[in-house]
Order: C-alpha cells, then sequence, then structure tokens
C-alpha cells in the first residue's frame, strides 16, 4: 500500500472516526482488554481496548460504547497490544521474491510497514524499475514507502551499468506518490570531495524537504562529521560500538542492522545497552534479509527479539521498530504507534519478551494469524522486458577464463581478494599462484579460486579476470546474477569449464544462482525479474536456496551464509578491493590496479 497524504486520507474519515470515540458511531473492530504498549508514554497500560473505524484507529481506552451488532471484537485478554513493525531500511529484491511475495513473508511476522531502497532494480532498469515496485505496491497491505536511489551507478566509470539515475531523474521521482526520500548515499568518497553529482541528488532532496539516507561504512570523527554536515539523517553502516555511538552523537539515527549476512545488532547495541545513551534514535532494520531466513527466523520480529537478548528494554526495543522509524521519516502522524487518527496497524503478541506474534492487522483488516497470512494477495505481472535482462555477447567458453600469465612455469605474484566470513569488507592480499603452460592456476591447497565478472547490460564482451581466497571450494563453480550493485554476471570456481557452464546456464534463464560440478548443475535458484527475484513464493525460493547451499557444500565450502559475500565481490565501494568487469578495483585508492605484481 501506498500511504496517501494525511490530508486525502483523513478528510473523509476525521468526522466518523470523532463520532466513533464519542460512540454516535460503532467501531469496524474492536481490540478488547488487551495490555497496551504504549510507545507515546514508553508504559504498559493493562486492560486497554482499541477502537478501529474504516482502517484508522479511533479510540485507546475502554470501548465498551462504540460496539455494535456489527462490530468485530477480538479479544485481547492476557496479550500484548503493539503497533505495527517498521523496517526502515531494506532492499526487497536481497529476499529474492517480488515485493508481492515479500509481503506474504513478513505480514504474518508484524511488518506492516517497510521503507526500500530498490536500488538493486534500479542498477538495472533504472526509475522503470523503481515505479514497477511502487505500481506493484499499490495493491498490497503492507505499507511501502520508497527511497529514491542515489548511486546508479554506484561508483561512475568503474564498471558497465545496466541503467544511469540522474539529480534530475532523483527531482522527478521525488514527486512520485509514496517516495519518501533519498536512497543510501554509498559514494561518500564523493561527498567529501564535493563531487557535484552526488552534491545535487543531496540538494534536490532537501529542497524536496525529504530525508537523505547515508551509508558511510567506517567514517568516524572529522570524516563522519563532513559527511553527516552534507544533510545526511541516517546511517545504517555501523558494525561496532563507536560507530553507533558517534552518529548519535551527531544527530543521525543510527540504524541497528540484524541481515542475513551482516549481525551487527550485539555490538552496535552497546551504545545504548552498555553506555546508556538515548535510545531515541536509534532503529532497527534489516537491510537484507534471504528467503531462507525469513522462512526459518522471520522478519522484524526476530530482529526486536534479538534486540531484547542483547538486553534492551522490551518497551524500548519495539520503539526501535516502531515510533523512532516514523519520527525519522516524518509519518509519525499515521504510523509507529497505538493512538487515535493513526493507521489500524496492530500487532497482538502472544507474550513480549520473546515477541510471539499472535494476530496483525493492518489498515483495520485481521491479514495474518498464528504465522499465516490468511488474506488473498494478487500477484503483479511483469512486462516482458523485465525477464529479458541477461544479454551476452555470446555464449562463453573456458578460454574466456584463462588467466595468462607472464612466465610459462613456476609460481607469479598476484593481487587476491581476501573474504572474512561475515563481513562486507574484504582484504588486499598478494599471494603467490602456481602457474602451468602459461596460465595462472587457482589453489585448493590455499584456498584461493578464480573470480570473474560477465558484464550483462549491453553485450560489451567485457569479462574482468582475477583470484578470490577464502570460499573453500575444492572443485566446480558457483555463478549469480546477483552482483551488487550492477548485476553482471560473478562467477567463482575452480576450474574453466564449469564456469562458462554455470554463466551460460544462467543467461539461458534469465538469471539467478547457480552451483556446478563436472558440467552439470546441482543447484539452481531461478530469478528472472531483472536476474534479481523470482514470482514464486518465498517457502518454495527458500528451499531452492537451501539446496544450493548444499551445493556449496558439496564443492567444499563452509561458510555461513555465503551468498551476501559472493554478491558483494563486484562492489567498487567498500574496502578493500574487488573486481568489475572492466578488472581489479583498489577501493582504498579508487583506482585500477593490475591483477600481477612485478
Amino acid at each position: 500500500m501506498i500511504l496517501q497524504s494525511r490530508r486525502a486520507k483523513l478528510e473523509d474519515t476525521t468526522k466518523l472516526l470523532v463520532a466513533t470515540a464519542m460512540g454516535k458511531e460503532k467501531a469496524d473492530l474492536v481490540v478488547k482488554s488487551g495490555t497496551l504498549v504504549n510507545v507515546n508514554s514508553r508504559e504498559l497500560q493493562e486492560n486497554v481496548d482499541v477502537a478501529v473505524k474504516e482502517g484508522r484507529i479511533a479510540l485507546v481506552g475502554k470501548a465498551d460504547h462504540t460496539i455494535g451488532n456489527e462490530t468485530r471484537i477480538i479479544n485481547a485478554t492476557g496479550k500484548y497490544v503493539v503497533p505495527g513493525f517498521l523496517d526502515g531500511h531494506v532492499h526487497v529484491e536481497s529476499s529474492m521474491v517480488t515485493l508481492t511475495q515479500f509481503a506474504r513473508a513478513v505480514l504474518p511476522h508484524g511488518t506492516t510497514g517497510v521503507f526500500i531502497d530498490p536500488h538493486e532494480i534500479a542498477n538495472v532498469f533504472g526509475l522503470k524499475g523503481v515505479k514497477l515496485m511502487l505500481d506493484e505496491a499499490r495493491s498490497l497491505p503492507l505499507k511501502v514507502f520508497v527511497c529514491v536511489p542515489s548511486c546508479v551507478p554506484a561508483v561512475p566509470d568503474f564498471e558497465t551499468v545496466g541503467a544511469e539515475i540522474t539529480p534530475a531523474d532523483i527531482e522527478e521521482a521525488l514527486t512520485w506518490e509514496g517516495v519518501i526520500g533519498l536512497g543510501e548515499v554509498m559514494n561518500y568518497p564523493g561527498v567529501l570531495r564535493g563531487d557535484e553529482k552526488v552534491h545535487e541528488e543531496i540538494q534536490v532532496t532537501l529542497r524536496a524537504n525529504k530525508v537523505v539516507e547515508g551509508h558511510a561504512n567506517s567514517l568516524l570523527d572529522k570524516e563522519l562529521a563532513a559527511y553527516a554536515s552534507a544533510g545526511m539523517t541516517s546511517c545504517h553502516e555501523s558494525t561496532r560500538k563507536i560507530d553507533g555511538v558517534q552518529r548519535l552523537r551527531l544527530g543521525l539515527y543510527a540504524m541497528v542492522r540484524e541481515g542475513s549476512a551482516w549481525r551487527d545488532l550485539a555490538e552496535v547495541i552497546k551504545g545504548v545497552t552498555e553506555d546508556g545513551l538515548d535510545s531515541r534514535h536509534v532503529i532497527l532494520v534489516t537491510d537484507d534479509r534471504h528467503p531462507e531466513t525469513l522462512t526459518n527466523l522471520g522478519h522484524m520480529d526476530h530482529v526486536v527479539r534479538r534486540a531484547i537478548e542483547e538486553g534492551v528494554d522490551p518497551i524500548t526495543a519495539v520503539q526501535m521498530a516502531t515510533l523512532n522509524t516514523a519520527e525519522h521519516f516524518g509519518v509519525s502522524h499515521d504510523l509507529g504507534s497505538i493512538a487515535p487518527s493513526k493507521c489500524a496497524d496492530i500487532l497482538i503478541l502472544n507474550d513480549l519478551s520473546t515477541v510471539n506474534v499472535d494476530t496483525v492487522i493492518a489498515n483495520g483488516v485481521i491479514v495474518a494469524k498464528k504465522g499465516r497470512i490468511v488474506v488473498d494477495l494478487v500477484s503483479a505481472e511483469y512486462p516482458d522486458f523485465i525477464k529479458r535482462s541477461i544479454r551476452l555477447k555470446r555464449p562463453l567458453t573456458a578460454t574466456d577464463f584463462s588467466i595468462k600469465a607472464p612466465i610459462e612455469e613456476g609460481k607469479v605474484k598476484v593481487r587476491v581478494i581476501g573474504v572474512i566470513e561475515g563481513k562486507a569488507v574484504t582484504r588486499h592480499l598478494q599471494e603467490d599462484m602456481p602457474v602451468k603452460n602459461g596460465e595462472a592456476q587457482p589453489s585448493i591447497e590455499e584456498n584461493i579460486a578464480k573470480v570473474a565478472v560477465v558484464e550483462r547490460h549491453k553485450r560489451t564482451g567485457n569479462i574482468g579476470l582475477g583470484f578470490v581466497k577464502g570460499f573453500g571450494f575444492k572443485e566446480g563453480a558457483v555463478a549469480s546474477s546477483v552482483a551488487h550493485d550492477s548485476h553482471n554476471l560473478l562467477v567463482v570456481g575452480m576450474n574453466d569449464h564449469d564456469m562458462a557452464f554455470a554463466v551460460n546456464r544462467l543467461a539461458e534463464v534469465g538469471g539467478g544462482m547457480i552451483a556446478v560440478k563436472n558440467g552439470e548443475a546441482i543447484g539452481m535458484v531461478e530469478l528472472p525479474i531483472a536476474g534479481l527475484m523470482s514470482d514464486k513464493p518465498v517457502e518454495k525460493v527458500s528451499e531452492q536456496v537451501e539446496k544450493l547451499q548444499r551445493a556449496w557444500v558439496e564443492l567444499g565450502c563452509t561458510m555461513t551464509s555465503p551468498f551476501m559475500i559472493m554478491s558483494l565481490l563486484a562492489l567498487p565501494v567498500l574496502p578493500e578491493l574487488r573486481i568489475t568487469d572492466k578488472g581489479l578495483v583498489d577501493t582504498q585508492r579508487f583506482q585500477f590496479v593490475g591483477l600481477f605484481l612485478s
């Protein structure tokens, strides 16, 4: 659902809400006798009723006088009544399903609103992709707010991209209903050096009186202050306690992330639990949640539960996923608390400390109960062009992945990308690699595989080649069309034939993720929508992902949640060494570097 302006939404219902509160009109729904988690006053109020009319809350208190013959009554005795959870920063595409299927997955877990940055689909199709997401949102009970992607491409000139979003495009999109602000400004080097394009993007957003979302990995002290002074309002890239502390002290909203691969909550929340900092500018977010995480752990219910497990008071934890988020984005007049005139997005929990969700109400309608969706969601029809996004110059062969060395036999020193389990950063390594018949080889003993990025947007034929250390592969190859942020085809492997097979197979099915062994696919997730998403239910995609995970293990990988680690190998904004279709990028110096060292 795209929430209309307050004035447009309420102009026909204000008098009805007043009349209902006074008992002159009867409520459509009354939640009776629950313990209200009041995030406004930060208290628990026992034996409270909530009366709902026309999808909005008319009364909080005693509601017997609002009950009529047609009023639906939900008995919440012994249960907790909580505002619907809001995810303040999420990339739906990382769930590998469409927005409709994502809604089907997260609503039963108490998420009634999301603030999405669709920069994955935007990097493939530009504003057309953003518009498709907005259009799909309109028919959903899940409230969807969009931040216009700011970094399309992430770093200009370092890779071949599928689309570009200009400051003029952003200015136009900010006028669209449902667009709430500017998405994470990842190009923090551009902000600090005064890049004209990135500063104009920020300025058009500020002129529109909308928020500018930050992304400042590892920035501290004067650099962080300089970044914030450009107009940033938040940052979700805190991975250490000091990151969260400094962001709060500078007036930024510190978004604390607990996703599939990046689980930063335990460390970052210490600014609240250990140092006693005010929590009202702390927001809980997921950033990225894979399908198997959604099915096995949940969504915002899990993040709130994790905060409680780390020592956050339960009411405070709920604030971090409701009122804090709504206030940051300027929508607290509609969302974030259970109070008169607000949208009737209400959760009934069996237990507060474990965040056990029993019933989910969105816009005054029960949409989920006991972990299951109870309303029909109509799947969106995507146009054909969205499923034809993998465009190679030609089918690939094993020779395309041959790395020619400066010697015929022996050892040669090369730059190697070093991955770290559970971390977005990589290391810029130098390793001695074996050479046979003039070609540099991967090494099982040194845990080093080949890595390649194949351009897939404009049929350039570009292939960037390199090595990566840390996945543990002993044979075969894995490939993915999910390769942040430009989403060229990314392949990691121990033999060239399997690498070529993997890329060609993904091109045939329109994108996805695949594991190959001896010329056969042993696991695959088809993602034909922009090469990023499936229109199948999240449970089905989760099964495919779990089978793919087992295939990775069969090839030798023992890393937990390796897909996100792999997908970031091509993102040239994160430290220290990355690879694109144009070659290796030293992201500390923001320059291309050669593979071989003298």
